[in-house]
């Protein structure tokens, strides 16, 4: 860590690995055959992180992972059709608000933030609604950190043969989603995030016999998938100007992602990182949004103090003043902040960032944190 690098505990962009800074040092040509076997190995790769080889491909698409979600949807869902969105937070609804703007039909099953969607409640939606044609569900939540049950709601929507989207983009890489026992139609991420590449490159492993029939869905021409597939199994290229040197530091991150383990090892570091996080700040009396038992390895929220000597803005300055760099809540249930797991992190940095907070707690005067009675402790 330098000053001009703080530590990232956020849910991106996220601390990158020498290595990934580095790959972006080289100018690529996005016409030259170098490149455009770059391209396609990263592709593959992220098809195959996803076990899904046999019947889904790889469709990469300039931007942050919203562009992605937006590209998605709007390719694949006919106008024609209706939509069931699975809302426990704000990427859940902001699908709602992308199928708004593309004037889609849609309805919402929404849960607390604090509360996992219900599989249940899903399989009586679809019994019910037999116009429901595409399911839309949110991996790991970002706004809590909440783990939702994509195994248990994939088997209801295969069983009600509807079509089924996934947002996994603060999942994909570090939480399994193996396509031979989780079925999905479309799951969509980006190359930071789990992968810990840098970001400005989505991308969607979509079935390829639905996007093979989703030619004129798209709204916008930029946005549309299908096209940007058929241009990439014409002659490998992007249809406009590619990211370089954003896909040549994901290329790299692959790399490295798969000398940690794979989706196993990076979740091992992820989990380890997530316990000392969720240990060390009850320790210091905070309070976790999330029981354990449904907070996923990536983001952690915890509640604001209820001593009004506690500043979130002063907390916040003076850790990014020592190297932190935190987040705000983004909750509606209940005033907060979160601190995330994930990036080029491991167990010292989790351990330096603690005792920073612990030392910024005693600064600030405050001997309590949330409604515990526990007391600021050395770390």
């Amino acid at each position: 860590m330098t000053h001009s690098d703080p530590l990232l505990l956020t849910p991106g962009p996220l601390t990158t690995s020498a290595a990934v800074k580095a790959a972006m040092q080289h100018d690529w040509g996005s016409r030259d055959h170098e490149f455009i076997a770059m391209n396609q190995r990263v592709c593959e790769q992220l098809v195959d992180l996803a076990h899904a080889t046999s019947e889904h491909v790889c469709v990469p698409i300039q931007g942050s992972g919203t562009f992605a979600i937006e590209a998605t949807l709007g390719t694949l869902i006919p106008r024609t059709s209706k939509t069931l969105i699975l809302v426990n937070g704000a990427y859940g609804r902001r699908m709602a608000k992308i199928l708004s703007y593309h004037g889609r039909k849609q309805e919402i099953l929404e849960t607390a933030e604090d509360v996992p969607v219900s599989a249940s409640a899903v399989d009586a939606r679809l019994r019910a609604d037999a116009d429901i044609g595409y399911v839309l569900a949110v991996h790991c939540e970002t706004t809590s950190g909440i783990l939702n049950p994509i195994s248990d709601i994939a088997a209801i929507v295969s069983k009600h043969a509807r079509h089924f989207i996934i947002d996994a983009m603060s999942a994909f890489g570090a939480l399994e989603l193996d396509a031979r026992h989780v079925r999905f139609d479309a799951l969509v991420a980006s190359s930071n995030k789990c992968l810990e590449g840098v970001p400005g490159l989505g991308f969607a492993i979509m079935r390829e016999t639905l996007l093979a029939d989703s030619a004129g869905n798209a709204p916008a021409l930029s946005l549309d998938l299908h096209d940007q597939w058929r241009a990439m199994q014409g002659n490998g290229q992007w249809r406009f100007t590619p990211p370089t040197h954003v896909l040549a530091a994901l290329d790299q991150a692959l790399n490295e992602h798969r000398e940690e383990g794979g989706v196993a090892g990076r979740h091992a570091r992820y989990a380890h990182n997530c316990r000392i996080l969720i240990d060390g700040m009850r320790e210091l009396g905070f309070e976790t949004l999330l029981s354990d038992a449904v907070q996923a390895p990536i983001i952690v929220t915890f509640r604001m103090p209820s001593d009004p000597r506690f500043d979130f803005q002063a907390f916040y300055d003076r850790l990014a003043a020592q190297g932190f760099v935190i987040y705000p809540g983004k909750l509606t249930v209940a005033p907060s902040f979160r601190i995330g797991c994930i990036g080029h992190l491991n167990a010292h940095d989790m351990r330096a960032a603690l005792r920073c907070i612990g030392s910024t707690l005693k600064e600030l005067g405050l001997e309590q944190c949330g409604a515990s009675s526990q007391q600021v402790v050395n770390l």
